[in-house]
């Protein structure tokens, strides 16, 4: 459990980890925040789940709740460094998801709605899975402080 903790946890990178974390965590975090809590123009839960029911997305309400609080609170996660890998493999399945059941189809660039911006933000999320939170996140914060009691020197 030691082992799995450090390796979740522990990641070299520094500024340029930051500068990737940050604003990806920004938008997901944002995008998400329009799903739960019709915040920045959003329709809530009640029509993004509409809107997910209109695209296949069943159960309907269930699938914006699921896909909000990924966004929101994985792009949370990202922004602070917190439990970074996890974070970044939540909004990775789920722009995985919005790839193949939304956008797959329309083309390639965003004014036909096509992969363009969900592939970017799966790559994005994917690179941050493998990285990890770097020097500047809570992630280093936790384990450089024992806060799990499992560092090892």
């Amino acid at each position: 459990m030691k082992a799995l903790i450090n390796k979740t946890l522990a990641a070299n990178a520094g500024w340029e980890v930051l500068i990737l974390r940050v604003p990806i965590g920004l938008i997901f975090a944002a995008h998400g925040s329009q799903k739960l809590f019709a915040w920045f123009g959003g329709y809530g839960l009640e029509g993004t789940g509409q809107w997910m029911a209109s695209v296949g997305l069943q159960p309907d309400f269930l699938m914006a709740l699921l896909a909000g609080s990924a966004e929101f609170f994985g792009g949370v996660g990202l922004i602070l460094g917190l439990f970074t890998r996890a974070s970044a493999a939540v909004n990775a399945l789920t722009m995985l998801v919005a790839l193949l059941a939304v956008h797959l189809g329309k083309g390639f660039f965003m004014d036909t709605h096509g992969i363009e911006y969900a592939l970017a933000l799966l790559s994005a999320s994917a690179a941050l899975m493998f990285i990890g939170g770097g020097r500047y996140s809570v992630d280093d914060y936790l384990l450089k402080n024992s806060f799990f009691g499992v560092q090892d020197d």
